[in-house]
């Protein structure tokens, strides 16, 4: 899996499976009304304490707060907290000031991260006894499990990505009095499955098809945090991809650790290329992507795919970590640099251009110069539309704990700006090429400056474009790229 620090030389977002760093707070900007969602009534919170009109340390009861950390895998599972506890009668508030539940969804990709959410922990201490109730869910809640109580007692709830199914019942422990209560099994197929998902998203829909990984690299808590690979029946993906499509989407991304190591469990045994294509035909749809792809299961059938179907994005996020056989050996990577450059090979020869980005990790133990300068040689091969570049840091129940020559931390950021530099470079040579070109962009922007809008490509590259027309939130358009710097494109709406 991915690590540790991202520092971002790309267009648009942070990649799915990567859990980056960003502090993200769930939009109040899309909300479809539940009744849709679920298909019957809302059903009013079970509250065995106080009446929901009671306040609690100045907040009403049945209203909550949730503030989440990291990646689109996140993203998502904040859409189910939301959409269960929605369902229930709870509503939602902008601050935790206003709330009697307030939940942080976390990340603990790298050490920063799980310190922040302490960090907003230690903001409640002195209010411990007010009768909110506090929960930490997410990897670092896996993570830490019950050593988050002792660090923060006025914590009641503990609660793994696994059992957000279970949050009506574990909340109804704490209302019961319990204020130690935990849902931290991370080894089951629940995760896929919840009541109602509330979309935050107003242009594209997240769908998990694959959680937990089983591919043990030496520097990743992810195996620890969410448990082994477990796929999602085909037949649940497609309902819910139908799902989608009536509310209106004509995006999906499906998401995973490993996205492409998806094996379905059912008697279909659906390959993930057949899957993005059973996806594809939905009706309605007309864009689909998906990441992370792990190295060792990118195989030509997905490529074949991509160039058969054109509502398949042509992007493919493929982390390579480290340029060097030797660090990837280390990072226990189950591959060499050349076998990862046979999979480039088979994208570079699609039919369809394909946009190809990448992560890298600066820094691991041992990394050499020579290292180093493997990993700048594989941007020049590649020619990488974008990368996320991290310095490497230690994480919890990881081996890479146990290694030595640790690189100080001064030189890693060096390395870290050396290989931005190159990237940049590579970048701006790459864009300039660009203009003059025309992309179809679903435009998800708008910049309070007038008559200026962004959006993403199918290759997934966000383009600032000037366009007279009003209302275009939401459309697809065409777009003739005019100005290209390192880090993005501007064009002028085409027609």
């Amino acid at each position: 899996m991915h690590a540790n620090r991202c520092v971002k030389l790309r267009i648009g977002r942070r990649c799915a499976a990567c859990c980056a760093t960003t502090k993200i707070k769930m939009s109040k900007t899309f909300d479809i009304g539940l009744e849709r969602l679920t298909g019957a009534a809302v059903e009013a919170p079970s509250l065995t304490g106080p009446s929901a009109t009671e306040s609690l340390g100045g907040a009403p009861r049945g209203t909550f707060f949730l503030e989440t950390f990291g990646c689109q895998m996140n993203d998502h599972d904040s859409e189910k907290v939301a959409g269960v506890l929605l369902s229930r009668g709870y509503q939602q508030v902008e601050t935790p000031e206003s709330a009697s539940l307030i939940l942080y969804n976390t990340c603990s990709i790298r050490e920063k991260a799980a310190q922040k959410v302490f960090s907003r922990l230690g903001e409640f201490g002195f209010k411990q006894n007010d009768g909110r109730i506090i929960g930490v869910l997410g990897c670092v809640a896996q993570q830490e499990g019950e050593e988050i109580f002792r660090r923060a007692p006025w914590v009641s709830l503990v609660c793994g990505s696994a059992s957000y199914s279970k949050l009506p019942e574990l909340l109804a422990q704490v209302e019961a009095g319990n204020q130690r209560v935990t849902g931290l099994d991370n080894d089951t197929d629940e995760t896929f499955e919840t009541p109602v998902t509330r979309r935050d998203n107003p242009w594209r829909a997240y769908l998990t098809i694959i959680e937990g990984c089983d591919k043990a690299c030496s520097y990743c808590v992810v195996p620890y945090t969410r448990g082994p690979e477990r796929s999602r029946a085909s037949d649940s993906i497609l309902r819910e991809v139908r799902q989608i499509a009536e509310l209106g989407y004509s995006e999906v991304q499906l998401l995973g650790q490993t996205v492409n190591s998806y094996a379905d469990p059912t008697a279909r045994k659906m390959r993930f290329s057949e899957l993005l294509l059973a996806v594809a035909d939905e009706p309605g749809m007309r864009r689909v992507r998906f990441t992370t792809s792990h190295p060792s299961d990118f195989t030509q059938d997905i490529v074949d795919a991509i160039d058969a179907q054109p509502k398949l994005c042509n992007h493919v996020h493929l982390p390579v970590q480290s340029g060097s056989t030797r660090v990837l050996q280390a990072m226990q990577r189950t591959y060499s640099r050349e076998e990862y450059l046979e999979k480039i090979a088979l994208i570079r020869a699609a039919k369809r251009p394909i946009s190809i980005t990448t992560d890298i990790i600066v820094g691991f133990p041992g990394e050499t110069e020579e290292d180093l300068g493997e990993t700048l040689s594989l941007l020049d091969v590649v020619k990488y539309d974008a990368i996320f570049s991290f310095k490497y840091s230690p994480r919890p129940h990881t081996p890479s704990l146990k290694m030595s020559d640790a690189i100080p931390e001064e030189e890693k950021s060096r390395r870290l700006a050396v290989l931005q530099e190159k990237q940049r470079e590579i970048q701006t040579a790459k864009h300039a090429t660009m203009v003059g070109e025309s992309f179809e962009l679903l435009v998800s922007g708008k910049s309070r400056r007038e008559n200026q809008w962004s959006g993403h490509t199918s290759c997934h590259r966000v383009i600032n474009f000037s366009s007279q027309e009003q209302a275009l939130l939401g459309k697809y358009v065409e777009v003739r790229v005019t100005g290209a710097t390192p880090n993005g494109l501007s064009g002028e709406q085409a027609f």
